[in-house]
């Protein structure tokens, strides 16, 4: 092999162009190509729904208020990872997400398995005074949210936007989101229809006020079902092509 022949290339800007061209063409089609052929690039798993129309207006005040910048939702498929926050978070769990809230920094840990682990009355300590609970901790304050009356009047119309974009709502969701939003926080109201509609949907006084649905409620009613719908009991690491 001539190993001077590259310096062809070298002496002409033109033709080491070409060649870098080809070359990213070439990779590019490797990658691109076989997603033509893939019906999905997301494995389905059992357990996945849209979120109640309470836990997405929770959503939507979590990224309000920058809880992203400070807190990711992706465990990485390390071992001191999944030794702290549980198994690796799987694309599935993300399907639904728009936008999707990995993150890219940890200031505060990472909340994609916090739901359950903590009781409500936790978060809304947590939420009002965080040194209170977490002495170390930096987070400011949201006691705001407690009294705060949820703005819901246009869930409706947020649940249809979705299903333009994929998000499988049923017309049977989108006509009762408002009732499914205020009957989540009543404990003892008619509750069938929305866990029917919604399974594992947490029903509960999450602010513990059950007067008036406010921010709070929806913000803790998210952190709540995050990372809950997937029983893991049932899947091994193998079982998933990450």
């Amino acid at each position: 092999m001539n190993w001077s022949s590259h310096q062809v290339l070298e002496k002409s800007s033109i033709l080491l162009l070409i060649g870098i061209l080809i070359t990213v063409a070439i990779g590019g089609i490797v990658e691109i190509a076989p997603l033509y052929w893939l019906s999905s690039t997301i494995e389905k798993v059992q357990g996945m729904r849209p979120y109640t129309p309470l836990e997405l207006a929770g959503r939507d005040i979590y990224i309000r208020e920058g809880c992203y910048v400070c807190h990711s939702q992706m465990v990485r498929s390390l071992r001191d990872e999944v030794e702290r926050y549980g198994h690796y978070s799987l694309a599935a769990e993300s399907m639904y997400d728009h936008p999707f809230q990995w993150g890219s920094k940890r200031t505060g840990p990472d909340l994609a398995r916090v739901g359950g682990r903590y009781s409500d009355e936790w978060h809304v300590q947590h939420l009002r005074d965080p040194r209170a609970v977490v002495p170390e901790s930096i987070m400011p304050g949201y006691s705001f949210l407690a009294t705060r009356p949820l703005k819901f009047s246009d869930v409706k119309e947020h649940l249809k936007t979705l299903k333009i974009v994929g998000v499988p709502y049923t017309d049977e969701q989108i006509e009762n989101a408002a009732k499914d939003l205020e009957v989540q926080t009543r404990p003892d109201g008619d509750t069938a229809g929305l866990l029917k509609r919604y399974p594992k949907a947490v029903v509960a006084s999450f602010d513990g006020d059950p007067k008036v649905v406010t921010e709070m409620d929806a913000l803790v009613a998210y952190l709540q079902v995050l990372g809950t719908l997937v029983d893991f009991t049932k899947y091994q690491p193998a079982d998933f092509k990450q």
